[in-house]
């Protein structure tokens, strides 16, 4: 579940980054973004930036830029956290049932 609180923002890959970094223009922004990729809480961080309109930085590995052009898109997001974890849940069941029919491929291939 995302939290609607900022708890998230303790496990962030950013947590012992230069905030300045992560507000920064042009090609500098490639490499705050960069920070980003492997974060175990993009998701949080990205909904909450764009459920509060957050105006300025990288966040989620989003630019300001890319979450206006987002929000212009889709102007009838009540939530982007309900959203954004409705997606997640859904990637992960089906991540899940991948992996639930080909295990018994790989263990026949394997025996």
């Amino acid at each position: 579940m995302i939290s609607k609180t900022h708890d998230w923002a303790a496990r962030g890959a950013c947590r012992t980054s230069d905030p300045d970094a992560l507000f920064v223009q042009g090609a500098a922004q490639n490499r705050a973004k960069a920070v980003c990729m492997g974060c175990p809480v993009r998701t949080e961080c990205l909904a909450d930036a764009l459920d509060n309109r957050t105006e300025f930085g990288v966040w989620g590995g989003m630019t300001e830029r890319e979450r206006r052009a987002l929000l212009r898109r889709r102007p009838n997001i009540r939530s982007w956290a309900g959203l954004l974890e409705t997606a997640r849940a859904e990637h992960e069941r089906m991540i899940s049932s991948v992996m639930a029919r080909t295990e018994p491929v790989i263990a026949r291939r394997a025996g």
